[in-house]
């Protein structure tokens, strides 16, 4: 009797600044199949709230929906939502995140969280009211101001008139009005995917620990506490309760703030939400491996990514997990409590790291044939 076929899952996010996530499932599964022809080899896309979280909504049966929205410097972009059924999937990172920047350059003072609003607002004009956002990869500090305002709400100095754009100018806030918020969130259920867990203030606080890669110097990290500080205030009177304490209100650089306080948001790990949305229990069940990974596996790693994330879900199905990076920089004892059963890196191969990202996609290929050696029947 010829032996049954094994089965691998490869469940990886891109790597970043060489590979998408496409281009990664592809080579992995190449490479594996280098090793052994006959393999059954399903790849999947999965990403943690960031950039990627429409990809993978789309690769598992969600459509896009085309959306003019503002940029994080507040220009015209295109970008889209994913719908299937009722559900409606928003990427932040997508509309108005860093990876828009580009050559603009960062902008800690004066980016907007506007275009997330603007691609809610297409939403919920739609009549989709079951939405999940991803708020991973934000380029802004504005407590979700601009998300606020493109949903309706009115930010208002001390002469009555509208806020510009950006965290700095909080610091003139003078009344939240949201009475004009678009009435389609009163029956709309929002459910926020993502990995962090800090407040919105002070030394755990958004500005402290996420302004700094987006730009902000020790000056203007100090100006941005003091304005969002106003803000948060002025929102509780608003709204008659202080949510700036609760877990991932520091998400997004304050949306997560302004979603949980104003708009009734929950929040979810991301990646566990997007592992359900793409039915990755159905789909491990009986698999022989799952192979997972991104391009960097460090500290982060561990608090949600995307491989501890699918790590996670493979372990409940019994099924080992291994997991392929550009580099790794997890001590074999982070390896094992994350649930990974070995690791391996382009640097592996080649320990020049701009060799890693130049070579990535044969270097990649040839990870992958290494894992069906040493991980399957051969």
């Amino acid at each position: 009797m010829e032996p049954q076929a094994q089965r691998v899952i490869v469940a990886c996010d891109k790597f970043k600044g060489s590979l998408t996530a496409t281009q990664v499932l592809d080579l992995i599964a190449d490479g594996l199949r280098d090793t052994i022809p006959a393999l059954d080899v399903d790849t999947l896309v999965v990403a943690d709230g960031g950039d990627g979280t429409l990809d993978a909504a789309v690769t598992a049966g969600f459509a896009r929906v085309p959306v003019t929205a503002a940029g994080p410097l507040g220009e015209p972009v295109e970008t889209a939502y994913a719908v299937r059924g009722d559900r409606v999937i928003v990427e932040m990172a997508d509309a108005c995140g860093l990876v828009r920047l580009g050559d603009a350059g960062l902008a800690p003072m004066d980016a907007t969280s506007r275009g997330l609003g603007d691609v809610l607002v297409a939403a919920l004009d739609a009549g989709l009211r079951d939405i999940v956002v991803g708020i991973g990869g934000s380029a802004s500090t504005d407590g979700g101001a601009g998300m606020l305002a493109a949903l309706g709400a009115r930010l208002l100095d001390a002469a009555g008139d509208d806020l510009p754009p950006g965290g700095a100018a909080l610091a003139r806030l003078d009344r939240v009005d949201l009475t004009g918020l678009h009435p389609g969130l009163a029956e709309a259920t929002m459910t926020l995917a993502g990995d962090v867990d800090n407040p919105l203030l002070g030394e755990r606080g958004c500005v402290a620990i996420f302004a700094p890669q987006k730009g902000a110097d020790a000056a203007q990290r100090a100006e941005l506490e003091i304005a969002l500080t106003r803000y948060a205030r002025l929102v509780t009177e608003a709204t008659g309760r202080d949510d700036t304490e609760r877990p991932g209100a520091g998400a997004a650089g304050g949306v997560g703030y302004a979603c949980l306080a104003v708009l009734g948001a929950t929040m979810r790990p991301g990646i566990d939400l997007l592992l359900d949305l793409v039915g990755f229990d159905a789909l491990v069940a009986g698999a022989d491996l799952v192979v997972t990974g991104e391009g960097s596996l460090d500290e982060q790693t561990l608090l949600g990514k995307t491989p501890a994330g699918v790590a996670k879900a493979s372990a409940r199905a019994g099924v080992p997990v291994v997991a392929v990076c550009g580099r790794s920089l997890l001590s074999p004892a982070d390896v094992a409590a994350s649930g990974i059963e070995a690791v391996h890196a382009l640097t592996d191969l080649e320990p020049d790291p701009a060799v890693c990202m130049r070579d990535a996609a044969p270097l990649l290929r040839r990870l992958a044939a290494d894992v069906a050696r040493e991980h399957l029947r051969a």
